[in-house]
């Protein structure tokens, strides 16, 4: 394995950690990052193998208060309903994930200028949500009408088209729904779990036949990268957006968007 691959991998791994849990769509800027580096990854697996990182992360981060859910499952009432909510929310997005598993890879994953675009369309929407400030009428994640929990899960769907957001869709989403700030970046993490493992799973099982032990080096570094990248971010998430909300990232996502877009017109 080139040492120029293992390094392309890091760095790949760093974006991955940095922007999965913030609402400026990892996928898409790994992605963008890949195609400008010229990195290709078998299957484009390595895209979706190295968040595994990225979720074990945050199940460190919140361990103990997992480790309580699971002891109070059996008897708390409102536990048993943040569960379901969890998993309703999570049904959507992993069924037409599931469906347009090949369209996703074969044909979104392979347009940067869609990502560019997508990045730029969910900039503008992030800012604007951002700026007008829906009134908050949910808090506590745990205590979601069943309903809120399904209709964030809808808007989770959108992230399937790469440079959209998985955390984005979800954020914003809750926000519209009247989520405060704070509890919809939580509520994003909470949801992570089960769809970044679903999307490891299925994808793993998908390129069974065509990952081969020289694949192994470059997605075990983009997954320690992203594994540490994560950690960082999201221990400082919740307080940050709490304080300053969600303007920095829809800046973030127009710059990118926009130089992207530049530079796929200057160099392909």
């Amino acid at each position: 394995m080139e040492s120029q691959t293992i390094v392309e991998a890091l760095l790949l791994g760093m974006i991955e950690g940095m922007t999965e849990f913030i609402p400026v769509s990892s996928t898409g800027h790994i992605l963008l990052a890949g195609h400008f580096l010229g990195f290709h990854s078998t299957g484009k697996a390595f895209e979706i193998l190295i968040q595994l990182g990225a979720i074990l992360a945050i199940l460190s981060v919140y361990f103990h208060r997992l480790w309580q859910m699971l002891v109070d499952l059996p008897r708390d009432r409102v536990t048993r309903h943040f569960v379901l909510g969890i998993l309703v929310a999570f049904l959507p997005a992993a069924v037409i994930g599931a469906l347009a598993h090949g369209f996703i890879k074969t044909v979104l994953f392979e347009s940067p200028r869609l990502i560019c675009i997508m990045l730029i369309i969910g900039g503008v929407v992030l800012l604007c949500v951002d700026r007008f400030k829906p009134k908050p009428l949910y808090h506590d994640v745990e205590r979601f009408p069943l309903r809120l929990y399904l209709q964030i899960g809808l808007f989770q769907c959108l992230s399937l088209i790469p440079g959209t957001s998985r955390s984005g869709s979800t954020i914003v989403g809750a926000l519209l729904l009247g989520v405060d700030k704070r509890a919809a970046a939580e509520f994003s993490f909470f949801l992570a779990m089960p769809t970044m493992v679903g999307a490891f799973a299925f994808d793993l099982f998908k390129n069974r036949n065509v990952l081969t032990s020289a694949d192994l080096p470059v997605i075990a570094a983009g997954f320690i990268a992203a594994f540490v990248a994560a950690l960082i971010v999201v221990r400082f998430l919740l307080n940050y957006v709490s304080r300053h909300g969600y303007s920095l990232f829809g800046w973030w996502r127009l710059v990118i968007g926009t130089v992207g877009l530049a530079a796929l017109f200057v160099w392909g």
